[in-house]
C-alpha cells in the first residue's frame, strides 16, 4: 500500500502536467466545429497509453469520432480487463458563471477546476496512472486493454456498431469503468446500477414569421406559451410522468432493495444546502435516493423562443423549442419510450400549432450484481484505501454504453467512480478534488491485485 502512495507522492507533479494537458483540449463532442479537437484529444489518448507501458496503442476510426485502443498482454492464463472511459466531454455554457476559463485548468482550495477535471478525463486518467504504476514496477497482475471513446456525451451512436465489428479484439473478463460518483469523501460506494436516458427534441410552429404581440397579441397563439403548457402537463400533482404506457414496463424493486437503498448515508439538510434549495422535490411516495435511483424522471434540459438578447422585443415568435431527456429504469426500452413519447406529444397540440418531435439519443438502464468476482475485488480495493466496507448504490446518471457492453459482447461492468456530487460535472465550475484523484489511483491499483487473486480461485 506504501508503495503506491509513494509513487503517486514522487510523481504526481508530473500527473497533473499530464492531465492539464488533456483538459485543455476542448474535445466538445456536441458541437460538430470540434471535430479537430476530437482527434487531438484521441492523440494525447494514444501517447499516454504508450508511455504508461502499453504494448500497442492506436486510433481506429468510427463512424463518429475515433476510439483509442491499448493494450498490454502479459499472461494468456491471467484474466483480462477492459478498462472503458471517454475523452469528449460536455459544453461549458453559460460560459459566464465560471470562475476560471473552462479550459484553463486550476487549482483551487485542493480542487482541479475545468470542463472534464472529473468527467470524465479526470477519472479515466487514473486508470492510466494506475497501470503505469502496476507495469512501471513489475506488479500488473492481469492483461489489460483500455477502450477510450469520443461520443459517450451523445450518447455513444457509433458506438455499438464499432464494438459488434471488434468483439473478438475487445474479449475480457470484466469492463472496469471509472465515470460514476461515491457518496461523500469519506463514504466510498459503489455504483450498481444506471438509469437508461431517451433524449428528444421537440419543436412547436405557429404563424410563418415573428409578428408584432401589439397588432397580432390575443388573435394568433404564441407557441412558446403553447409549448410551456405542453411541457407542463407531462407531469402531474404528484410528479408522475402522464405520457400513457410509461411505466408499463416498469419493475417494482423489491422492499429489501429498498430498504438496502435507505440505509445508505444521506445527510437532507445538508444535500438541500449544497444547492440552495428550500426542499426537495419529485416523485410521492419514493425518497430522494429512490428517486435518483431506481425510478424514471422527465426533465426540460433546454427552452428557447423569440427575442432573448438585451432590451424588450415586442414579439410573438414564430417558434419555440424545448430539449427534454427522460432517465429510465431497468426494463423501460429507449426506443419504446422515444415513440410513446412523440405519440402522446403531438397528441397534446392545439390545432393552431404544428409540432415536431425528434429523437436524439438514448440509451438502456444496467444493473451490476453485487456476488461477481469484480464486485467483491473492488470491495476490497475501496476498503484498502479508505478502511471502510464501501456501500453499493444506484445511479441516476446514465453511460448509455454500460448496457450495450453486456448486450453486444456479453461482459459485465464493474462502476468504480470517485467522483463526488459536489464536483458539479455538466455544469460550471466543474471540479475534482486532488485527493479523490490519489485515493483513487491506489484504489484501482488495489483492485487488480484482488481481481488477480480472487479469480484464480473461482
Amino acid at each position: 500500500m506504501e508503495n503506491i502512495r509513494n509513487y503517486i507522492q514522487d510523481h504526481k507533479e508530473r500527473f497533473l502536467e499530464e492531465l492539464f494537458g488533456l483538459i485543455r483540449i476542448p474535445s466538445i463532442s456536441s458541437e460538430s466545429e470540434k471535430k479537430p479537437e476530437m482527434i487531438r484529444a484521441a492523440e494525447y489518448w494514444k501517447k499516454l497509453l504508450l508511455d504508461a507501458g502499453a504494448d500497442h496503442a492506436e486510433m481506429m476510426p468510427t463512424e463518429g469520432n475515433p476510439v483509442v485502443y491499448g493494450e498490454k498482454l502479459a499472461d494468456p492464463s491471467a484474466p483480462t480487463v477492459l478498462v472503458y472511459g471517454h475523452y469528449d466531454v460536455m459544453p461549458v455554457d453559460p460560459v459566464d458563471l465560471w470562475k476560471t476559463p473552462p479550459f484553463e485548468p486550476e487549482v483551487r482550495e485542493g480542487k482541479i477546476f475545468a470542463r472534464g477535471a472529473d468527467d470524465d478525463k479526470g477519472q479515466a486518467f487514473m486508470q492510466a496512472k494506475a497501470f503505469e504504476y502496476l507495469v512501471k514496477t513489475g506488479t500488473l497482475p492481469c492483461n489489460v486493454k483500455f477502450m477510450i471513446e469520443g461520443e459517450e456525451e451523445v450518447g455513444s451512436p457509433s458506438i455499438a456498431k464499432w464494438c459488434k465489428e471488434k468483439k473478438d479484439m475487445l474479449k475480457a473478463d470484466i469492463i472496469l469503468v471509472s465515470d460514476t460518483s461515491m457518496i461523500a469523501e469519506d463514504i466510498p460506494s459503489i455504483t450498481t446500477g444506471l438509469r437508461g436516458l431517451c433524449y428528444m427534441e421537440v419543436e412547436v410552429t405557429g404563424p410563418n414569421r415573428d409578428l408584432h404581440s401589439g397588432l397580432f397579441g390575443g388573435a394568433v397563439a404564441n407557441p412558446a406559451n403553447v409549448l410551456a403548457k405542453m411541457i407542463a402537463s407531462l407531469t402531474d400533482e404528484k410528479h408522475r410522468i402522464t405520457i400513457p404506457g410509461f411505466y408499463e414496463d416498469v419493475l417494482a424493486v423489491r422492499e429489501e432493495e429498498r430498504n438496502m437503498l435507505g440505509r445508505a448515508p444521506f445527510d437532507l439538510q445538508a444535500y438541500r444546502k449544497a444547492l440552495d434549495i428550500h426542499d426537495v422535490c419529485g416523485e410521492e411516495g419514493y425518497s430522494t435516493l429512490e428517486r435518483t435511483g431506481i425510478r424514471p424522471s422527465l426533465d426540460v434540459n433546454g427552452i428557447w423562443s423569440g427575442y432573448t438578447g438585451e432590451g424588450a422585443k415586442t414579439v410573438i415568435p414564430s417558434k419555440a423549442y424545448a430539449k427534454i431527456s427522460m432517465r429510465l429504469v431497468p426494463n423501460q426500452d429507449h426506443h419504446k419510450i422515444a415513440e410513446l413519447f412523440q405519440k402522446h406529444f403531438i397528441s397534446l397540440a392545439p390545432p393552431y400549432v404544428r409540432v415536431k418531435v425528434t429523437a436524439l439519443h438514448g440509451g438502456q438502464a444496467y444493473v451490476s450484481p453485487i456476488d461477481m468476482v469484480a464486485y467483491r475485488a473492488a470491495e476490497k480495493a475501496y476498503e484498502d484505501t479508505w478502511n471502510r466496507k464501501p456501500v453499493p448504490v444506484r445511479s441516476g446518471g446514465s453511460i448509455p454504453i454500460i448496457s450495450t457492453f453486456e448486450q453486444v459482447l456479453g461482459i459485465k461492468s464493474i462502476l468504480m467512480g470517485f467522483g463526488l456530487e459536489s464536483d458539479a460535472i455538466h455544469s460550471p465550475n466543474e471540479n475534482f478534488p486532488l485527493a479523490q484523484l490519489y485515493r483513487g489511483i491506489e484504489t484501482i491499483v488495489h483492485f487488480y491485485g484482488h481481481f488477480a487473486h480472487m479469480s484464480r480461485q473461482a
